[in-house]
């Protein structure tokens, strides 16, 4: 894998992982005609923390993936 697949496969990763993090740590707003006037949008989005995680786990995920590639455990160049 060079670093531009390296690249665009992390950033495939980071995304897919942001919108699986995203709803963790939500509660929604107790009244909403305070705050927001959406019942759905959370009181403390936390979104620097889901960042982070992201980060980390996409870098797990990614690291992963890496490795089967590089290990040619899994090669669609050697079938016919």
């Amino acid at each position: 894998m060079n670093w531009f697949t390296g690249l665009v496969v992390y950033a495939l990763v980071w995304w897919t992982v942001l919108f699986a993090v995203l709803p963790f740590w939500t509660r929604p707003v107790t009244d909403p005609e305070e705050k927001t006037h959406f019942r759905g949008a959370p009181e403390r989005p936390l979104l620097w923390r889901k960042v982070l995680v992201t980060t980390l786990v996409s870098g797990v995920v990614w690291l992963g993936i890496w490795a089967v590639v590089e290990s040619d455990l899994i090669s669609f160049r050697d079938h016919p």
